[in-house]
């Protein structure tokens, strides 16, 4: 999956395949994970959000299910 660099002080990029609903983020840290099922829309919400760490927290992690690649 292709990934898009994003502004953020603990998230690398952020990719979104909208066949299965799958997101995926890399993190500082070189960890990379898919959740699952995510809507495009929450994928949209966390691209335009002023701070993706922020709206990963509050909407995703907890929410949808999800394993480190």
């Amino acid at each position: 999956m292709e990934r898009a660099p994003v502004e953020s002080s603990n998230i690398v990029s952020i990719g979104y395949d909208s066949d299965n609903e799958t997101l995926e983020i890399e993190f500082l840290n070189g960890s990379i994970y898919q959740y699952y099922d995510v809507p495009e829309y929450v994928f949209q919400e966390l691209m335009s959000a002023s701070s993706h760490g922020s709206y990963l927290a509050a909407n995703i992690k907890g929410t949808y299910s999800y394993s480190k690649v």
